[in-house]
């Protein structure tokens, strides 16, 4: 059954794109998913089922419940721990890996996983166990009739139009500069650095200690008061059940992530305080009531991005790279040959490059280190959708194609050949 009509009209492929800030889903040739979720999930062990548990039962593991989505996951419940299946972008934990997928399907997607050929992204850097283990899950417990593995970098080159260019993906966890030629990824040349979306959120969260505002988030407010702008809030606290840290950290990191897509600006130019005073205030308020405006902090806390000596209190961790600095590496890796054409294609993808100002200050930063005989040119889809969810809308672009039918890793190849055959199948 190889090269089946997995993308024709009878049944739609599905695409999964997981990342560490939330997954993507939906139907192949569909321009958005279907639907985005957090990749974090919501754990409680069942304690009292464990009490009343008889003797034949004792060595059993307690029962645990698993809170998925939004709805039920941002829900004050107690001992409830917060999860995440993923590791470095590579899934770690494969029992929530398991009731993710389950609820996907069930809640979601709402079919059967037999029915539907499933294509999902990876990161660049996956090894090789890792890809053969969710081959074999995908065939032994969810029976799907086709499968295929691409990397995250590739299908973001295709939902910009292009097979080959540089792409230079800041995300949650990490910014990184991949190269792709042709579709194949430089494994050699992949250069990463842990200046993201979550180092943002941890340089907000020390501005607001260093200027002694308590960030509430709206799960402990029961009401309020107004006030006026710099004034201490009145607010009364909610009568809640003992909350492990996680539960309250994640609430706490949506208000920040919140305050950074609302406040935070990056500089065209790097970092000058009298310049930074002279642009306008930005005003925010927090849940609590508490509200400010907010002046040269807004560049400040970006700068980080692309100079990481404007970090404090860091180490001397010499992994910590620049955005602009990350991406020359990166082509300084790869072949002479090639390196003209990654510089004519720098895509600029991930949540975390939504920032206002984001690309322009990639673009300075980039110009002042191409070298003179090669021609820049920065690639940035003007939608936030787009950039949001390149590596979704590539994975839907691709497996929709009637050229990649072929391609699939059909059920009866991985019958005959094993979970080895991604290896052979998906570069």
């Amino acid at each position: 059954m190889s090269g089946g009509v997995y993308g024709g009209d009878e049944v739609g492929a599905l695409v999964y794109d997981l990342g560490s800030h939330s997954i993507r889903a939906g139907y192949a040739g569909e321009d958005c998913p279907k639907f985005e979720m957090p990749s974090q999930v919501g754990i409680v062990e069942d304690i009292e089922i464990s009490m009343d548990m008889d003797e034949s039962s004792i060595g059993k593991q307690p029962e645990k419940k698993y809170y998925i989505d939004t709805p039920t996951m941002k829900v004050a419940r107690k001992g409830m721990e917060i999860s995440s299946f993923l590791n470095d972008g590579m899934i770690e934990n494969w029992e929530i890996f398991e009731k993710v997928m389950d609820y996907s399907f069930a809640k979601q997607i709402k079919s059967e996983s037999q029915l539907h050929p499933v294509m999902m992204s990876e990161p660049a850097w996956n090894v090789r166990g890792k890809r053969e283990k969710l081959t074999e899950y995908m065939f032994e417990r969810y029976n799907v009739p086709a499968f295929f593995l691409c990397k995250n970098a590739v299908l973001s080159a295709f939902a910009n139009g292009r097979s080959t260019g540089l792409i230079l993906d800041s995300g949650a966890t990490h910014t990184s500069a991949i190269p792709v030629y042709d579709g194949y990824v430089f494994q050699q040349a992949i250069v990463k650095s842990p200046l993201a979306g979550d180092f943002i959120t941890i340089e907000c969260r020390k501005l607001m200690e260093e200027a002694g505002v308590e960030v509430v988030p709206a799960y402990q407010i029961q009401s309020k008061e107004a006030v006026k702008d710099g004034d201490m809030p009145k607010w009364k606290k909610k009568d809640l059940p003992e909350l492990p840290k996680s539960f309250h950290n994640l609430m706490v990191k949506d208000v920040l992530q919140d305050f950074a897509a609302s406040v935070l600006q990056v500089s065209d130019t790097p970092y000058d305080q009298s310049t930074a005073e002279s642009m306008p205030t930005v005003h925010f308020e927090f849940p609590n009531g508490y509200n400010k405006d907010f002046s040269e902090e807004r560049f400040k806390i970006c700068e980080g991005l692309f100079d990481p000596s404007y970090i404090r209190d860091i180490s001397g961790n010499n992994t910590m790279l620049g955005v602009g600095h990350v991406a020359t590496t990166s082509v300084g890796m790869c072949d002479i040959d090639v390196r003209p054409s990654l510089y004519s294609s720098v895509i600029v993808v991930g949540g975390n490059s939504l920032l206002s100002g984001f690309t322009d200050r990639v673009n300075r930063d980039l110009s002042t280190k191409t070298p003179p005989n090669m021609r820049l040119k920065i690639i940035s889809a003007s939608g936030s959708t787009e950039r949001r969810f390149s590596s979704w809308i590539g994975g839907s672009i691709l497996a929709s194609l009637g050229s990649f039918q072929q391609m699939w890793i059909s059920k009866q190849e991985y019958e005959e050949g094993g979970k080895g055959c991604v290896e052979r199948k998906c570069p």
